[in-house]
């Protein structure tokens, strides 16, 4: 489990770290946290030359900074702990559907390391994927790899969850952006022509390979919520195979806004590791506005999360239980929702 050689740069600003990662190319890499870069790499699923390692521009920028205002909203910066957003008074209270998301990443070690940002970038999933380079070889790798693999020397040809296919499944498996998704988040991004922003639910392409709209010379900087999705009800329910650590098997965020009456007056639900990007359920608002709580309702959006999720073969569950856990999870955020408990 040890890593291949690498240059290491520590960028002292945000325009030098994208200055690096212009000049370097796809030979580059950005590590934070490192809780999922470093991994990948004794995996030896990346070869960078260049790694940039950011986490010390929190001290020199505004990266790990977390700032409310009820005219701008909330804006976290990309370097903020997750221990920091889940522990939050502030994201407990006014986006409760983010801290519940936030504080099922990982364990707690993971969590004091790992970053929003790098969350909101992880790898895609996969059985066939995730494993060591003596595992891949017996297979002939796989399609992921975007570069060649150390072991067998050459991509693999095919994906072997679906085989018949050139398509990459790799499941994405992070927890946050579901929870952001439901509280229609936009990106912040520094590249070398400057910041640009994009909304989350675009900046994830459903494809296994090609997974986020982040370019080579690119660095996410802050994640942006409107002041409109404060206050919210939302939960998040996550199957996964230890409780105490791993990646999501499948999961489900809502947020709902709900009047004294129990009428939904908006409401969004997202889903995550059952597909190649975290995906709103669109149809779910639809149903859900100007509805009161019914278990007819309840059931008809449940079936819609169904059909938004492919989850295909992996470790740990078969698809048929993972969409029955979606269904589950989906009557369970809503009712809880409607009920303002989590």
């Amino acid at each position: 489990m040890t890593m291949g050689a690498f240059r290491l740069e520590r960028p002292r600003s945000v325009a030098d770290a994208v200055s690096i990662l212009a000049a370097h190319g796809p030979d580059a890499m950005v590590v934070a946290g490192g809780t999922d870069v470093v991994p990948n790499l004794q995996m030896k699923l990346f070869a960078p030359r260049v790694l940039v390692d950011i986490k010390s521009l929190a001290k020199v920028s505004q990266l790990a900074a977390m700032e409310w205002s009820p005219e701008n909203g909330l804006r976290i910066g990309a370097l903020a702990t997750l221990t920091t957003i889940c522990e939050s008074p502030l994201i407990q209270e006014k986006f409760p559907v983010l801290a519940r998301a936030v504080a099922t990443i990982a364990g707690p070690l993971q969590r004091n390391m790992g970053t929003i940002g790098g969350n909101l970038c992880l790898e895609t999933r996969c059985h066939w994927y995730n494993q060591s380079g003596f595992w891949r070889k017996s297979l002939g790798g796989c399609l992921k790899l975007k570069v060649p693999d150390a072991f067998a020397g050459k991509d693999g040809p095919i994906c072997h969850v679906a085989p018949g296919g050139k398509f990459c499944w790799a499941a994405w498996s992070g927890d946050a952006a579901p929870a952001l998704l439901t509280l229609d988040a936009e990106l912040e991004i520094a590249g070398p022509a400057g910041a640009r922003h994009i909304p989350l639910a675009q900046f994830y392409k459903n494809d296994g390979m090609d997974r986020i709209a982040l370019g080579r010379d690119e660095l996410l900087t802050a994640v942006r919520v409107p002041a409109r999705m404060a206050g919210r009800r939302g939960n998040y329910h996550k199957l996964r195979v230890r409780n105490s650590i791993d990646y999501p098997l499948a999961g489900v965020a809502v947020s709902m806004d709900v009047d004294s009456r129990g009428v939904c007056r908006d409401a969004r639900l997202a889903l995550t590791a059952v597909n190649p990007a975290p995906l709103l359920v669109k149809e779910a608002g639809e149903s859900l506005i100007g509805q009161a709580a019914s278990p007819e309702l309840i059931d008809r959006v449940a079936q819609q999360a169904i059909r938004t999720a492919k989850p295909l073969t992996t470790s740990g569950s078969t698809p048929v239980y993972r969409r029955d856990m979606v269904r589950v999870f989906t009557r369970r955020a809503l009712e809880e929702a409607w009920r303002g408990g989590s």
